[in-house]
C-alpha cells in the first residue's frame, strides 16, 4: 500500500484520486500517524445507493434532456441564488 502525507493528499488530490480510480489503495498519514485509508469503492456506487433506497431510477433517458428548450431568465444568477438560500 502506498503511503502519503496529509499535505501530499491536499496538494495532489487529483493525482491521488487517479491512482485510487485505477484500483490503488493509499494510506494517508498525519504527523507520521495513519489517519485514513483511501481506496476504490468495494461495489458499484449506484448499486450501493439503490440497495439503501437512496437512488431513484430515471423515468426517461438522459438524452431526453436535450429536448428542453433553453430560455433567458429575467432574474440574475445572484438573485436566484439569494432567493434559494433564503428559503432554508
Amino acid at each position: 500500500m502506498k503511503e502519503i502525507t496529509h499535505r501530499q493528499m491536499r496538494n495532489d488530490s487529483a493525482e491521488v484520486l487517479r491512482h485510487v480510480a485505477m484500483g490503488e489503495t493509499i494510506l494517508v498519514t498525519n504527523n507520521g500517524r495513519p489517519a485514513a485509508v483511501i481506496g476504490p469503492p468495494t461495489a458499484d456506487v449506484l448499486t450501493v445507493l439503490a440497495s439503501r433506497g437512496e437512488l431513484r431510477e430515471a423515468t426517461q433517458s438522459p438524452a431526453s434532456l436535450r429536448s428542453i428548450k433553453r430560455t433567458k431568465s429575467s432574474r440574475s444568477t445572484a438573485d436566484l441564488l439569494a432567493s434559494t438560500r433564503s428559503a432554508w
